[in-house]
């Protein structure tokens, strides 16, 4: 298991030298954030945020995310130029290093939560997910979170729900096979693997479809293009966050088909209704089994690319929700001391 660690640029009050003295860091997982989405991304820019990594001793070999344009998932007429620039992105990074692309197909958000900022009762901040706010899609028009204001105005916002009104699960998977049938081939050629990420949450949210959601789905996903090339970001903290998915199933079912092709490593505490925050990577912080599932990972043979997700605001750190360095930090060290135990004592039941 190769740890990393999301990084977002020089703007991240996160540096590369804090993130190298992590024990067991092999390298960095990051983007680059001032590209239009939809654009292929210029040569030179992924070789300088190739640079500024491995200055420090952390290998690049991870892209989280290239992502998807809106009109790829709503199929329209632009999707095919917009494929071939995504296309010559993957062909670019390929060059430079890259090994693996994560990205995900989920409509307007890339991700959803209601509180960036719920205290916990150690004094700690976390991500949180309400059910009943976004229970109506009406609502999401009309306020106004933290968690929106990268991704469009509230006049924008209420545009591109709009065009989504037409367009069920099953249009929506259909848009996906569309692209994979074109991006995949090429991915392949160029020795990337794709890993798409489960939705966040994986539930319906504000009426809109969502089909990564389980293991019935990822399946279809894989089947729609059946190619080591086109795998899975298996997160643990986005499908975990329905009590009803089997995680450390998937991680035995999908890691034994090599599938999975990046890790995310995180706790979440879920209620039986579906609101969750999260919490700790230890597993009695939260709902999940975490030392099980890295078991699963380890006892499947799962050489590829991890790193933990989320963590709390811990220490009076500021900066972005979810990306500071401390608990972070603290769950890269908890994971790879998992890890570890693992394989020793797997070795000593061999002996």
């Amino acid at each position: 298991m190769k740890m990393s660690f999301r990084w977002y640029g020089k703007s991240d009050p996160v540096r590369l030298e804090y993130i190298r003295q992590i024990p067991g860091m092999h390298g960095i997982v990051s983007a680059l954030y001032d590209v239009t989405v939809g654009e292929a991304w210029p040569v030179d820019k992924i070789q300088a945020l190739k640079s500024a990594i491995e200055v420090y001793g952390l290998a690049f070999e991870v892209v989280e995310s290239v992502p998807v344009h809106e009109d790829i998932k709503l199929g329209k007429p632009s999707r095919d130029r917009l494929i071939s620039n995504y296309c010559e992105t993957l062909e670019r990074l390929a060059a430079a290093g890259i090994k693996v692309v994560c990205y995900n197909f989920m409509p307007v958000f890339d991700w959803m939560r209601t509180t960036l900022d719920r205290k916990l009762s150690d004094g700690s901040t976390s991500l949180a997910f309400d059910v009943d706010v976004a229970a109506n899609i009406e609502v999401a028009k009309g306020i106004n979170l933290p968690a929106w204001d990268n991704y469009y105005t509230p006049a924008e916002l209420s545009r591109v729900l709009d065009a989504y009104a037409s367009v069920g699960e099953e249009q929506l998977r259909q848009n996906l096979a569309y692209f994979l049938e074109r991006v995949v081939p090429v991915a392949a050629s160029a020795g990337i693997k794709m890993a798409i990420h489960p939705d966040d949450p994986p539930r319906p949210i504000f009426g809109l479809p969502r089909i990564v959601k389980n293991r019935e789905d990822l399946r279809r996903i894989l089947d729609m293009v059946d190619d080591p090339a086109n795998g899975l970001t298996l997160c643990s903290g986005s499908l975990g966050s329905d009590l009803r998915n089997d995680v450390i199933g998937m991680v035995r079912e999908f890691g034994g088909e090599k599938r999975i092709h990046f890790a995310h490593l995180r706790n979440v505490q879920v209620d039986e209704r579906g609101n969750f925050h999260e919490t700790a990577h230890y597993s009695s912080a939260g709902s999940l089994d975490m030392a099980g599932i890295v078991r699963a990972y380890y006892e499947t043979g799962f050489d590829g690319y991890a790193r933990p997700d989320h963590g709390r605001m811990i220490w009076g750190e500021t900066g972005t929700p979810g990306y500071g360095l401390y608990d972070r930090a603290l769950g890269a060290a908890y994971l790879n001391g998992l890890w570890e135990a693992t394989m020793k004592s797997s070795s000593k039941r061999m002996d």
